[in-house]
């Protein structure tokens, strides 16, 4: 085994950042490196990657160096991005002054030393005030507006971008998205005639299943140009233009309720703590008495109080910027202090492992045409992303719910007991 040059150096960075040696194999750029019997392999495949880990010390400049692929992953993803976890504790990911002094003689004889390079295209870099409608475009379409012919290699055809809801483990991804979209349908109560707002409606999944499965009319708001775009086509092409409505609009700009019911699915998260008050008092505004909202969102844990995202993170810069996660009991207060009854609660937290695995392995199986339909960047980001997320849901980290809420007066259509929500009919 060789462990000289910059494997030694990598090995010592490592053992900084974590506060343990690192349990993976290293592979760099000069041939030198370090094996871990068993472990993937991190090749760090020139200097730039190590320049990009000086200049922003931390997940940051990791994130960098992935995204660039001045650094990669050869083996088992998931078990790379496992093994902080198993440290005695979660490692702070920082480099301090002192530290880098004393690497700063290795580091000039291997060439690192150097002015910052530039960060990857991918990065966002938002500009505004925070969850201003002309902000939340920006950020929106950092993410969604990458190219729908990339969406469609790494969802599949049923075009759905939240937690699916698997019948059973033998279940296919669509067979699962199906499930979940007829899940939320029932929920809601939906019934032939009624008037349903879709929130985020996205590549308007949910608006086709609701208005030809349930015969309703929906409408369906989306500030991602490239959502509105493909759904009123696909609305057009199931003939169902008559009953369907996408609009290329922020939920704040909806004026014409009441709706007889209202699906947020996976929106909530764009929304921002300071902004869900207003998000809820909305949302009742535009239902109708006795009518049902649906709110699905990804929550974390409560023990650290509001989230306030950290602008140095992968998240922020790469996946969702702007977005900011909040407690179940959150999500819960803001729609009760809103007028709101919630009337049940439903984790999805072992569903979304699942779906997150199941992109995963769409994207592998894509990755020439998912490269070719957005970047080499942008398939890396969606990689590290949605192996990461599997992950955070298979350990507690992150979970998600199905609110389901009711605006008080009115018809009182909802059952005695509580319906067995997962089977149909």
């Amino acid at each position: 085994m060789a462990h000289q040059g910059a494997s030694r150096l990598v090995d010592e960075l490592a053992t900084t950042l974590l506060g343990a040696p690192l349990p993976l194999s290293v592979r760099c750029w000069d041939g030198s490196e370090s094996v871990v019997d068993g472990a993937p392999t991190l090749v760090v495949r020139n200097r730039r990657a190590l320049r990009r880990l000086v200049h922003a010390p931390g997940e940051l400049g990791l994130a960098r160096a992935y995204v660039s692929g001045d650094l990669d992953v050869e083996g088992d993803l998931y078990a790379a991005l496992s093994f902080p976890d198993d440290l005695p504790s979660r490692p702070a990911l920082r480099l301090d002054r002192r530290t880098l002094v004393h690497l700063a003689g290795p580091l000039l004889r291997l060439g690192v030393l150097g002015p910052p390079p530039a960060p990857p295209p991918e990065e966002a870099r938002l500009r505004g005030l925070h969850h201003s409608l002309r902000r939340d475009r920006s950020a929106i379409s950092h993410h969604y507006d990458v190219g729908n012919d990339f969406y469609r290699l790494l969802l599949g055809p049923s075009l759905v971008y939240s937690c699916a809801y698997f019948p059973g483990p033998g279940a296919t991804l669509e067979e699962a998205q199906e499930a979940k979209l007829d899940l939320v349908c029932r929920k809601l109560g939906l019934e032939p005639g009624m008037r349903l707002l879709d929130v985020g409606c996205g590549w308007g999944s949910l608006a086709l299943h609701a208005a030809a499965r349930y015969d309703v009319s929906v409408v369906g708001v989306t500030i991602s140009a490239a959502q509105a775009e493909l759904a009123r086509r696909r609305i057009a092409d199931a003939g169902l233009a008559d009953r369907v409505e996408i609009r290329l609009q922020d939920y704040r700009e909806v004026a014409d309720g009441p709706f007889d019911a209202i699906a947020s699915v996976g929106m909530a998260e764009h929304v921002g703590h300071a902004q869900l008050p207003a998000y809820a008092s909305r949302l009742h505004a535009l239902l109708a008495p006795g009518g049902r909202l649906l709110n699905h969102a990804i929550a974390r844990g409560p023990a650290a109080g509001p989230d306030r995202p950290d602008p140095g993170s992968f998240l922020s810069r790469y996946v969702f910027p702007d977005g900011e996660l909040q407690p179940l009991a959150t999500h819960v207060g803001v729609l009760e202090e809103a007028g709101l009854e919630v009337v049940d609660v439903e984790s999805l937290r072992r569903h979304y492992a699942l779906t997150c695995r199941a992109w995963v392995r769409n994207l592998e199986e894509h990755w020439e045409e998912a490269v070719r339909a957005s970047s080499p960047g942008r398939a890396r980001v969606w990689r590290l992303y949605l192996a990461g997320s599997a992950l955070a849901f298979e350990r507690h980290r992150v979970g998600v719910n199905q609110v389901l809420a009711v605006r008080p007066g009115g018809e009182d259509r909802l059952p005695l007991r509580r319906p067995e929500w997962s089977r149909s009919g």
